[in-house]
């Protein structure tokens, strides 16, 4: 049977693969629109539960034993004694445009807090991530591979006690061991990743493992659960009456097929080890976004709490937007 030129397959391909791109395209577009409204809706919720505080931000500012006229002053230069919606129209139009406005107690710029915080709390949630997938993965492929076997028992149980356990008292039973015990590792504080690589790791190793503890049941598991089902299918089963090895089976048809649910589970992990970052950093006294929101929230500092949730959100769109992204690489089939 005659080939297709080269020519001809080259041009197809091109066509192909124009198509997947603008099909991507599409998606980010599509993404992007949808993120917009999350974006204001989250910060208008945020905003709108800060004013529900009890107190005066006013009154606290100004001082105690301060006249009214030093109040009016204060809620007149902070926008303070303008409709809410205008306070709020006003700060969504200034984030929108790179400005977070100033911390109420240092006045300190709100961008520039979040850009000293914010590596430490990326360095341990993307730590912690890469913890999850190496030690999850194995484990769940072990499982899978011997549904009903001791080694999927012991796997289990391992992830049933991940789940378990808590972050902050895994936290500080690592400390306790490895910082005040066996001293290899620093109990609390960051340093910087460019400054100084190693302090840096050495800092983050710890918060991260317990940080991980959690995101490794969930990875083990829901593998192990997608595996089963699929090598257990009609399909392998043919493969393998075929004469095909068990090892191609497993890495060409078993964990292509359960890609997919593997990203999901990581988008949604990467999402929540952000929130979990804020007991974990309280733990390891780490001055990262959790104790930099926790201290605004203490203090009445609204425009960091405000600042803050607002970068979180960005962080969270984008990672769901990278996940439809890998999506329709993974799966070309996939193009919503």
């Amino acid at each position: 049977m005659p080939t297709a030129p080269r020519t001809t397959r080259g041009a197809a391909f091109q066509v192909k693969w124009h198509m997947r791109k603008s099909a991507r395209l599409r998606i980010v577009g599509r993404r992007l629109l949808q993120a917009l409204p999350v974006v204001i809706l989250s910060t208008f919720i945020v905003f709108g539960l800060l004013k529900l505080v009890p107190g005066d931000v006013a009154v606290t500012l100004a001082g105690d034993n301060a006249s009214d006229q030093r109040i009016a002053e204060i809620r007149e230069i902070y926008g303070l004694n303008q409709p809410f919606l205008v306070q709020y129209g006003s700060w969504l139009f200034k984030a929108l445009h790179g400005d977070l406005s100033k911390s109420l107690i240092s006045n300190e710029a709100v961008l520039t807090a979040i850009q000293r915080c914010l590596p430490h709390t990326i360095l341990i949630v993307v730590l912690a991530l890469l913890t999850a997938l190496i030690i999850g993965i194995p484990l769940g492929i072990a499982a899978a591979t011997k549904p009903g076997s001791w080694i999927d028992g012991f796997v289990m149980a391992i992830a049933s006690l991940g789940v378990a356990v808590p972050n902050f008292w895994l936290g500080m039973l690592l400390v306790a061991f490895f910082s005040l015990q066996l001293n290899w590792l620093p109990a609390t504080g960051a340093a910087s990743l460019m400054k100084d690589p190693w302090v840096a790791l050495s800092h983050a190793i710890l918060p991260a493992v317990a940080l991980a503890s959690g995101g490794i049941a969930e990875v083990a598991r829901q593998l192990r659960s997608s595996l089963v089902e699929i090598l257990s299918s009609q399909q392998v089963r043919t493969l393998h009456a075929k004469g095909l090895p068990p090892s191609s089976i497993l890495w060409r048809h078993g964990l292509k097929n359960v890609s997919v649910n593997l990203l999901t589970v990581v988008s949604l992990l990467a999402n929540r080890m952000l929130a979990a970052t804020v007991v974990v950093e309280a733990v390891f006294a780490i001055p990262g976004m959790g104790g930099l929101i926790v201290n605004a929230a203490m203090n009445r500092d609204f425009p960091v709490v405000q600042g803050v949730v607002f970068t979180m959100v960005l962080i969270v769109v984008s990672i769901n937007l990278l996940t439809d992204i890998l999506y329709s690489v993974l799966d070309p089939r996939i193009s919503s």
